[in-house]
């Protein structure tokens, strides 16, 4: 059982009674509107050209048509498969950015939901809606256009306005970026409303979580979320964010003067935090994206300046340190950190290691913390995911190059974005697995399977349809938390105190 405000959530087995959805409550609607635009534009475009007799129909190989901004026309509606101009070492740039395009639901967002009226003007965090809005064109552009090749400068310039480490034409790295991009959306279209000028109380900039000891994980992790959602509600939540369970343990020795014995404080520290995608490190042992996984939840030793500040002993003590993934969000977003910094020779260096990582199914039930109490629950969403866009790092630390692989939403085959050249990657598609060793971030979308799906066989035989449900998020819909999804939210059910 779990208390937030005046209400209380709580485990009801007996109630078999489905929680009402509204409709308004998903952006399910807003796909459905973005899929029938977009094929009904391909559909009069296709109908305009083939009409026109004049016109010489180009091929991908053979442009003949430039905008003012420089950009190459064709004539046919992009769909996505639009090639970024390198603005001078910007290949960081165009390689997140074509990730960030071919996740559905964002892109989704931009064309069909008016986020315009979400843009939170209030909040000295963001851009005031501009970074947003210069995104929003660009995937217009990408999606609505008949540029084969665009150049975002556009975008770079009210980049460069708010982020001066992206200002000029130095390589940075794209994981760098991409983290800023998530941020800075987020502050843009944050769904609280808050003001610097006319906040009068701090703390409502930051809400202490309860110090919990790990006997009530599913209700402690409920209330930490409400907290998160008091400051924090956008697009980038609902898509993005999912909960790590971090574990404290107090290594301190101490000396029981009542048994003349020696032993450990033991003290022991659960807090749940949210994230935005998971960061993993990579040795030479790993050899899977599991291992990577495995390797970030492994037992940590904190010790000398790491040390932690244990509030039973009053000090810093030695103590261990354990991460487990609680709660995993609808896109989730892997970073491989394959650039390691050496403090002996102050120098970065890169990991060559290579890593293969699942396309199809990628199944992480078992490395998700189990929930205490009942966990056998029928009807279970499972932690399924599927690949659908990948950033890759050719060469060294100082001259390398990002590319970025996607899956197109309308024909189901993958691209190969290098820069201005987009053109089909050839791919297994029964394949269930690559390796590479210059995958660097990896873009998964979590599928639930359509009424009447049984088995992952299924799916290969096109069977079963898989999709990808966005709940929005917000304190007055505690039934749409992840938390009360995760396994069967008919067993849930609220009641409110007097």
């Amino acid at each position: 059982m779990a208390r937030v405000g005046s209400v209380v959530y709580t485990h009801n087995p007996n109630n078999i009674s489905t929680l009402e959805e509204h409709r308004a409550s998903t952006y399910q609607h807003v796909h459905e509107l973005v899929e029938q635009g977009i094929i009904e534009a391909l559909r009069v475009h296709n109908d305009t050209t083939c009409a026109n007799t004049t016109t010489t129909i180009a091929t991908t190989n053979d442009y003949s048509a430039h905008n003012i901004d420089g950009s190459t026309q064709h004539d046919d509606l992009s769909s996505g498969k639009v090639g970024l101009t390198n603005l001078g070492n910007t290949c960081f740039m165009n390689c997140s950015l074509q990730c960030l395009s071919n996740t559905v639901p964002l892109t989704d967002y931009f064309l069909g939901y008016d986020f315009r009226s979400e843009i939170n003007y209030e909040n000295f965090l963001g851009t005031k809606g501009a970074l947003v809005t210069a995104y929003a064109e660009l995937i217009k552009h990408i999606w609505l256009g008949t540029n084969a090749i665009y150049r975002p400068s556009k975008f770079k310039y009210s980049l460069e306005q708010f982020a001066p480490q992206f200002v000029g034409n130095e390589q940075h790295d794209a994981h760098e970026l991409l983290a800023y991009l998530l941020d800075g959306m987020h502050e843009d279209l944050n769904r609280v409303k808050r003001s610097r000028k006319n906040n009068t109380n701090a703390s409502t900039y930051y809400i202490q979580d309860n110090d919990c000891d790990g006997t009530n994980d599913e209700g402690d992790a409920i209330v930490a979320w409400s907290n998160y959602l008091q400051r924090n509600q956008s697009i980038l939540v609902d898509l993005f964010q999912g909960q790590l369970r971090n574990t404290m343990t107090c290594r301190n020795r101490i000396h029981n003067s009542k048994t003349g014995t020696d032993g450990y404080c033991g003290h022991v520290n659960v807090k749940f935090d949210p994230f935005m995608y998971l960061s993993l490190p990579i040795s030479e042992d790993c050899r899977t994206l599991d291992d990577c996984l495995n390797l970030f939840c492994e037992k940590e030793f904190l010790t000398g300046d790491e040390r932690w500040y244990c509030p039973k002993c009053q000090q810093l003590v030695n103590a261990t340190k354990k991460i487990d993934l609680f709660m995993l969000p609808p896109i989730l977003i892997i970073h491989l950190k394959r650039f390691k910094f050496n403090p002996t020779s102050y120098r970065w260096t890169k990991i060559d290691q290579s890593v293969s990582y699942p396309v199809n199914d990628w199944d992480l039930s078992e490395v998700m913390k189990k929930k205490r109490g009942n966990s056998t629950t029928n009807n279970r969403i499972d932690p399924m995911y599927d690949l659908y866009a990948i950033s890759h790092h050719e060469g060294d630390v100082g001259y390398g190059h990002y590319t970025a692989h996607a899956k197109n939403r309308f024909d189901g085959e993958w691209y190969t974005f290098n820069d201005s050249q987009c053109h089909r990657k050839i791919m297994n598609h029964k394949q269930d697995y690559e390796s590479s060793s210059s995958a660097y971030c990896l873009f998964y979308n979590r599928v639930e399977r359509g009424v009447g799906s049984s088995t992952a066989a299924d799916d290969s035989v096109g069977d079963v349809e898989k999709k990808t449900i966005i709940r929005r998020q917000s304190i007055s819909r505690p039934e749409l938390w992840p938390h009360l999804r995760r396994e069967n939210a008919a067993y849930w059910k609220s009641t409110h105190f007097d």
